[in-house]
């Protein structure tokens, strides 16, 4: 009895000892340890690395920029069945511990006892979250007792909610989502109040081994992962039977969606993008900045629309370039023709297609992502096989003339029905401004972004051509000429110093038609009227005034094919221009970026542009000029009195609005037509077409948009007989500003004072006599009416008659 009393003293004492020791060792452990640890109280203001989003001015989503795809949540913002099912599944006692579970702990133990390796079994929430933001990920046992010490902190600073919430947000979830906001929008394409329960589990089970056991790279794993995490979750009591077995139903069906884009306008996107990346750096991709942009949501479809619209017509009439690819057989099988289409690129919201067979009334296809369909002949009778830019084949008569079993094939969805289609070679932009303050509200830089990322908008430098004209003719009136100034349209040849050889310049029909008033000119594009004008102001000073729009002055080159628009261009620069005429002569700075927000919501930057408001500035002068009264019962004035800040004036208001009834004349009776076809009486606008048709545009306006249309080759040539700026630019342009301003009343600037309007000869542009016939209204500048011309005497300048020039 002795000896076991004894054995049984000197057990107690040597586990005394050993406790003793045990604790002497986890002090000096600590002792040694704490120098190193991290301060945990940075986890109170911790940065999150969140990716930049873009939206449009009405808060749509036009794309995210950051390597980590992350939404950051509060705690209350996550539904508590997903709480709980992390909890079940990695530390069902996370309430309970203090940051340590020594149950999991002595697990690990035995496992490092048994095989010599340790283990990551045994980690707690807390003691992830101590390694996600503090340690690194290596097995080592020293870097786990720093992380044992690291928790202890962690929990005495922060609450277990908080510790929570971090972990929610921080953990790595594979394909770059990190935390669970960013994983239900990854696999689900959901908010995370939208998920499943079968979804919950699935993302709850990722976190072991995110980048194997997620959905998208092993359905399997994710299967069995989900299987697991509901059953804890059954066992923790956080769901019942009932609903494990429908979770279980659910099936595993998973892919990578991108962000939850709204609003496709990548073009505008990518401005935002590299704009931050140059006033942030690389910090840009990773604080939560938020960019708003100046895009209006409801006219950005429109401009895309519009250019895809117009590039499929353009491509269509000049004819069938053929299948992709042609197969000698068709596959046996629907599993293996749907192989053989992968890896072809379908921009445009074009399909790629396989010809299975083919027969008098279309052909059978298998349509990539969409099934067997048919194709009617009707919907490809416009395959004119293609011979060059100028000439297309004869029409088909049978679907044999265009379509052969083993045919790879582009197809289009169109009303409820499959279309033969292919990829336009051509390309373009159109971009389109609040004239008030140069808002870019609408921008298309091309077919599709993905196909081709260069921003023909904002980075093709082209000849304007004859869309340059009106800046010509604004120089003119600037000098002292006037809308009713005569000039002959004759043939002209030039030896001029700033040209390579003799140039004998023609008017695009190829005609000559005598004197002409400048009006007229204008309105039918006369490239001869234009370069004798040009001529007789001054190269020069022509070019001055055409900066004072906003092109940059080396773009404009010092020769008379200034006249016909031989400077470069974007699109967005020339609708700057225009924007001009469009609001009285002001010339504003066009931009995109709204509004920049920080991390924390924090406004950084707004964007306050001058407003230009010509009726303001007529109402104000006209105030300030009345006699002052002691009383009046006369209404208020429609503008107030107020101050704003008006931008920089490119041209006189009297000029602007000259210029701007001869662009109305151009759409009610010239080379644009084909706008009347919208049936307002308040555009404006002037089409272009540069030598040998290489570049088309069409730049025109209203009082509250102004869009610019351009058509043509990235790699220059021609784009074929009979394509010119009425009739390859204009119709984007329609189809653009047609459903733009639909249902808004007619806007223009007012006349501003200064301007007299009498009746003048349509042939010599001089006052009319008294009962003059065919005498028609011309608007002038006071001090610039013409007189009434004496018998035999003309308006005509002498041959070779011009303004000083130094280049001359």
């Amino acid at each position: 009895m002795n000896i076991l009393l004894r054995f049984a003293y000197g057990l107690v004492a040597f586990a005394s000892m050993a406790l003793i020791g045990l604790a002497l060792a986890a002090i000096g452990a600590y002792y040694y340890v704490a120098p190193s640890l991290p301060d945990p109280e940075s986890l109170r203001e911790v940065q999150l690395q969140v990716p930049m989003r873009v939206y449009s001015r009405d808060g749509l989503l036009l794309a995210e920029f950051g390597e980590q795809r992350r939404v950051p949540l509060q705690l209350d913002q996550v539904p508590e069945r997903l709480q709980r099912a992390f909890l079940a599944a990695e530390d069902d006692r996370f309430f309970e511990h203090p940051g340590v579970d020594w149950q999991g702990l002595t697990r690990a133990a035995v496992a490092v006892a048994l095989t010599g390796e340790p283990s990551q079994g045994g980690g707690t929430i807390t003691m992830q979250v101590a390694r996600n933001f503090f340690l690194s990920r290596e097995k080592t046992i020293s870097r786990k007792v720093r992380e044992i010490f690291l928790s202890f902190r962690i929990e005495h600073l922060l609450s277990k909610e908080e510790i929570l919430e971090l972990y929610l947000n921080k953990i790595f979830l594979g394909q770059r989502a990190y935390g669970v906001g960013a994983a239900a929008e990854v696999y689900f394409g959901k908010t995370i109040d939208a998920l499943t329960l079968g979804e919950i589990a699935l993302i709850a089970g990722i976190g072991r081994l995110p980048s194997i056991d997620n959905p998208v790279t092993n359905p399997e794993r994710a299967r069995a992962r989900r299987a697991y995490v509901l059953r804890r979750m059954l066992e923790t009591g956080v769901i019942d039977q009932a609903e494990l077995d429908a979770a279980m139903a659910e099936p595993v069906v998973s892919k990578v969606h991108g962000a939850q884009v709204r609003l496709a306008a990548p073009w505008v996107a990518e401005m935002a993008r590299r704009e931050m990346l140059e006033r942030f750096g690389a910090e840009a991709y990773t604080r939560g900045y938020v960019v708003v942009t100046t895009v209006d949501s409801r006219l950005q479809p429109l401009a895309q629309a519009a250019v895809r619209s117009g590039l499929r017509s353009y491509d269509q009439r000049h004819g069938y370039r053929g299948p992709l690819a042609r197969l000698d057989t068709v596959p046996a099988t629907l599993a293996e023709a749907a192989t053989l289409l992968e890896g072809y690129p379908e921009p445009a919201e074009l399909r790629a297609a396989l010809v299975l067979s083919v027969d008098e009334e279309g052909a059978g296809v298998l349509v990539r992502g969409a099934g067997e369909a048919r194709l009617a002949f009707a919907d490809m009778a416009w395959a004119r096989p293609y011979i060059d830019d100028d000439r297309a084949g004869a029409a088909p008569e049978t679907t044999g003339d265009v379509l052969a079993p083993g045919d790879v094939i582009m197809v289009r969805a169109e009303d409820e029905a499959w279309r033969l289609a292919q990829a336009p070679d051509v390309q373009g932009a159109l971009v389109a401004l609040d004239p008030h303050d140069g808002a870019v509200v609408a921008l298309s830089g091309g077919l599709d972004f993905e196909y081709s990322k260069f921003n023909r908008a904002t980075q093709a430098r082209r000849q304007p051509g004859s869309a340059f004209k009106p800046f010509v003719y604004s120089a003119a009136l600037e000098r002292g000429l006037t809308a009713a100034t005569v000039i002959i349209d004759a043939p002209v040849v030039y030896d001029d110093p700033g040209l390579e050889d003799t140039w004998r310049p023609q008017n695009y029909t190829g005609r000559f038609y005598g004197p002409m008033r400048l009006r007229e000119a204008l309105v039918q594009s006369r490239n001869l009227v234009s370069i004798r004008l040009l001529e007789r102001i001054g190269i020069n000073f022509a070019a001055a005034h055409a900066a004072n729009f906003g092109f940059p002055p080396d773009a404009l080159p010092r020769n008379l094919t200034l006249a016909l628009g031989s400077g470069t261009a974007t699109p967005l620069e020339l609708a700057t221009g225009y924007a001009a005429f469009a609001n009285g002569g002001f010339l504003v700075e066009p931009y995109f970026i709204d509004r920049i927000y920080g991390p924390d919501e924090d406004l950084l930057y707004r964007h306050e542009p001058a407003w230009a408001c010509a009726a303001c500035e007529i109402e104000q002068a006209a105030a300030a000029a009345a006699p002052t009264e002691t009383a009046s019962t006369d209404p208020p004035p429609e503008f107030p009195m107020v101050e704003i800040e008006q931008p920089p004036r490119a041209v006189a208001a009297a000029n602007a609005w000259l210029i701007d009834s001869m662009l109305r004349d151009v759409v009610t009776r010239g080379t644009g037509a084909r706008a009347r076809s919208l049936g307002r009486s308040d555009l404006a606008g002037k089409t272009g077409t540069t030598n040998d048709g290489r570049d088309t545009w069409f730049a025109g306006y209203n009082g509250d948009v102004v869009a610019t249309a351009w058509v043509g080759f990235d790699q220059e040539r021609p784009l074929g007989r009979g394509e010119a700026g009425g009739s390859t630019a204009l119709p984007l342009w329609i189809d653009f500003m047609g459903p733009a301003l639909a249902g808004t009343s007619a806007s223009r600037v007012p006349q501003p004072p200064g301007l007299v309007t009498v009746r003048i000869s349509a042939e010599t542009g001089e006052l009319a006599r008294a009962g003059e016939p065919g005498a028609i209204f011309e608007t002038f500048r006071v001090g610039n009416v013409p007189a009434a011309a004496a018998p035999g005497e003309s308006q005509f300048p002498a041959a070779g008659e011009r303004e000083d020039d130094p280049l001359f």
